[in-house]
């Protein structure tokens, strides 16, 4: 193989990696999400889990953040405004990010 070769692979590589990563991070983040906003709406335990795997499921309806942040939304009410909600998915994508990172070194 030449070393153009070599690069070409090495970047796509990176790129399958860097997108594995980001679609895992979205999902630890819409699964923190899901279990806040259950918190939000006084659930616990299994309930809160399964609240949380609905949230990660409605990720799956479109492309971008808009189809977990409406089912979010809706289902808080006014416990929460579209700032804090947004607030929390952004804040919880670095926390996301955080985990997955210290889960690699370990």
């Amino acid at each position: 193989m030449s070393t153009f070769d070599d690069r070409k692979n090495a970047f796509e590589n990176k790129f399958s990696h860097d997108a594995e990563m980001q679609f895992k991070a979205e999902a630890r983040r819409n699964k923190l999400l899901g279990l806040w906003a259950a918190e939000l709406m006084g659930k616990s335990g299994d309930d809160a889990e399964a609240y949380a795997r609905e949230v990660i499921k409605s990720d799956f309806e479109e492309a971008g953040d808009e189809d977990v942040y409406r089912k979010v939304s809706g289902d808080l009410g006014d416990k929460a405004d579209e700032a804090t909600i947004r607030a929390k998915m952004s804040d919880l994508l670095v926390e996301a990010k955080a985990q997955l990172m210290t889960e690699l070194r370990d």
